[in-house]
This record gives C-alpha cells, structure tokens and sequence, in this order.
C-alpha cells in the first residue's frame, strides 16, 4: 500500500509540473506565513547579534529581539531561525569552523625583499652510531631560511636539540649573510630561550613567533622539509654513519639540487602580484642574487660578543672557578672575589674571565697530572718555579758588601786620625 501510495503521489506531482514537479522542492522557497512580515529585519538584527558575539545561542538572540520588542514574545521559534541563520552561514557549526580555522591557521604572506625575515626550524634527523661504544643517536637539523627568496642561508645537523644549536645557527647566519630584520619562530623552547633572544635584541634583530597550534603559518619550514625528507632517505641508502658526512652530503645536496631546482612558492608569490615570470622558473638561488636589497655584514667580534653567554663564579682558595664540572685556573689576585665569565656554548673549552680593574683574560681547564702525589696540584700561576739564583740570597749578599764597605771607610778615617790629623 505504501508504495502505491508512493506511485499516485509521483503521478499527481508529474500532471501538475511535468519532470520539473518531481524534483525536490526547497523548503525556503516559499516563506512559512506564520513568520512575521518584519522577518527579513528580524534575520538581519539576528545576523547583527551573531557577529557581536559569536557563541550567543539562537534563544538568547531571540530573547534579546524579544526585549527590544522586534517581535512578540513566542513568535519565533528556535528551530526556525537556527535554519535561517545556518543558511546565511552563521549557523553554530559554521561559526565553530570558522574560528577553529583563524585560531589554527594564517593567512599565506611573503616578504618583497631578503633578510627581511628569516624563519627558523628544527627538525628530526636519522640515527647515527655516534654514541659510546657505537650506540644510536638522534640527530637533529637546525635551519635558518630565508623568507623571500627561499634560500637556505644555514643548515647543519647536530647531535642534540639543545638551545644552544639554534643559537650556533643564527650566528653563522650573521656572519655569513649579515644583519636582519626579523626572525619567525613556533614556541619552542629552543625558541624562547632567554639567551636566544639577548643575542639577537644586541644586533637589533626582532623576534617574532607564530600563533600556537598554527601549523600553516610555517608552511615554508614545512615545505622545505619535506626536502630535508628526500634527503633523509638518500642518507640512508648512501649508510651514512657519522655526523660529519651527514653534514658534508647535506652542503651538497643544498646547493646542487635544492638551490638550483625551480621553486613553486617563488612562481606563486610573482603572479599574484601580476608579474612574469619565465617558463622555466626561478630558484632560490637566482631569487637571492637578484634581489636590490643590499647585504649588511657586521664585525666578526661584534658578532661574537652578542652570542656569548654570560655568567658569575666565585674564585676559590685555589683561584680556581668551577664551570661545568671542571675547574679553571684565574689569578691569585681574585681569590674570594666574585667574576663574570662568558663562554661560545659551542666550545667552553676556553672561557673569558672579566673583573673590574683587571683587564679580561683567557682561563683555561686545570690539567691533572701524570703522577699522583700526596697533595694536590697547585694551579701553574701559584707552583714553585725554578730560578738560577735565589733573590733573598743575592739581597743579603749585596747588603753585605755595603756592611764591609762601611766598616772599611770607618777604619780608613781612624787611621787618618792617628797620624796627626784634628778636628776643625
């Protein structure tokens, strides 16, 4: 019966329009005549509310044209003006969609010219049997890209993600390519590091860091990485086993393939801006070298200077200070005295003492020595030294003779006396 019912209800649809009558009719093509006639108003005030306040509920927006005394209280309904407003895209999925999207995404940008932004990243190498008694260790690529032209200015892989590495980076891209404006960062904390952010603020370089859960934002890191991917999988097929060959293929693979391939991102950015661009496609190498904006290189002991890290020890009995598990030798003058050394994080090997009145100088670790002995080592600045003579010795002696020779006048001026001389 449900299916014949079904067959006269098509027939009866079919004699009033033809096939057009069987298509399915909208619902919003003919307006209810139980809505009011102001709702067109209605659903633009709604609208209104919805964009002041994004999480108001369609009852609460009803309840405030209520008051405003827009509508008669019970007059509109909620399941109505919930489908009105999801069709003028402001339904409660539409908007949770569109603030999730502004929150977790940006809009694509890119600087007109280079060293204007470089942007930083970090990213997950292959395991090398680098460790003690040959054990797997992660390794881990530190890179500095330019914003503009894609070009990579520094790159290196390394055995730790320490925030010292990206401070390493960022050096070598100051003395290689000069100063910049601005860097653009995630929150890591490699990132956010104090000391990252010292560094960069003595050479005037800005620090700006993406929204969180923003991954498009640093759709260029991403990118690249995915050629850092490529690159991976040739490492292991070419077995590497050492950080320095990861490394050394790594210059290669940058500047023979990566620098030298056409990048889609350079063609992208030149036609929305309505300017040509030749059929073969620029490189991030021919992007870099072209472009008008000078390169400003700073002083290599500037540079240096802003990346070195700074702290305070306490000179001991020995005039020895403790860093990093090992002592260092100062000068005997410092003992009990408070002073700042700084350091390369990359090479503490050498640190540099500083005090006020004393010039800096140069400490370097306390060797211990061959040969145990009942005591310990002195530091060198305070050990006995050999000499050819003893000094308290040469003293007395040379005293001594001033004592004969004061007594061999006295007697000379005695004798005097005796053969006749007086006393005026």
């Amino acid at each position: 019966m449900r299916e014949l019912a079904r067959y006269w209800g098509f027939t009866v649809y079919y004699r009033k329009g033809g096939f057009p009558g069987l298509k399915p009719q909208n619902r919003e093509t003919k307006r209810s005549p139980k809505l009011p006639e102001n709702f067109d108003e209605l659903l633009e005030q709604a609208i209104q509310l919805k964009r002041e306040v994004p999480k108001r509920s369609v009852r609460q927006i009803i309840y405030i044209l209520e008051l405003e005394g827009r509508v008669a209280p019970g007059v509109l309904k909620r399941s109505t003006m919930e489908r009105y407003l999801y069709k003028a895209g402001f339904g409660v999925r539409q908007m949770q969609m569109y603030n999730d999207a502004r929150k977790s995404s940006s809009k694509r940008f890119c600087k007109p010219h280079r060293m204007m932004l470089i942007q930083g990243d970090i990213k997950y190498g292959i395991k090398l049997p680098i460790g003690r008694n040959g054990a797997m260790v992660q390794t881990y690529l530190s890179s500095a890209i330019d914003d503009h032209s894609r070009y990579v200015i520094q790159s290196e892989f390394y055995a730790s993600q320490e925030e010292s590495i990206v401070e390493d980076t960022f050096r070598k891209v100051v003395l290689k390519a000069g100063k910049f404006d601005a860097c653009y960062f995630d929150n890591g904390s490699q990132y956010i590091a104090k000391q990252l952010k010292l560094s960069l603020g003595k050479l005037g370089i800005a620090i700006r860091h993406a929204p969180r859960a923003s991954g498009k934002s640093k759709g260029k890191c991403e990118k690249f990485h995915q050629v850092v991917d490529s690159y991976l999988r040739e490492a292991k097929a070419h077995q590497i086993r050492t950080l320095e060959q990861l490394n050394q293929y790594w210059e290669i693979f940058l500047g023979e393939y990566y620098h030298k391939k056409p990048h889609e991102g350079i063609r992208e950015y030149y036609e929305s801006l309505g300017s040509p661009v030749p059929a073969q496609g620029i490189t991030p190498m021919q992007e870099w070298g072209r472009d008008s904006r000078p390169l400003t290189f700073l002083d290599t002991g500037v540079v240096a200077e802003a990346f070195l890290h700074h702290e305070t020890r306490l000179v001991d009995k020995g005039a020895c200070i403790s860093f990093q598990g090992r002592k260092y030798e100062t000068k005997p003058s410092l003992i009990g005295c408070k002073v700042e050394i700084s350091y390369d994080p990359m090479a503490p090997e050498v640190i540099r003492v500083s005090y006020p009145g004393i010039p800096p100088f140069e400490a370097g670790p306390v060797k211990i020595g061959e040969f145990c002995s009942k005591t310990p080592a002195l530091p060198v600045s305070m050990q006995e030294q050999e000499t050819e003579a003893s000094r308290f010795l040469s003293a007395l002696e040379k005293k001594h003779a001033q004592s004969r020779q004061q007594v061999a006048d006295a007697i000379s001026f005695g004798q005097y006396r005796k053969d006749g001389g007086s006393d005026v």
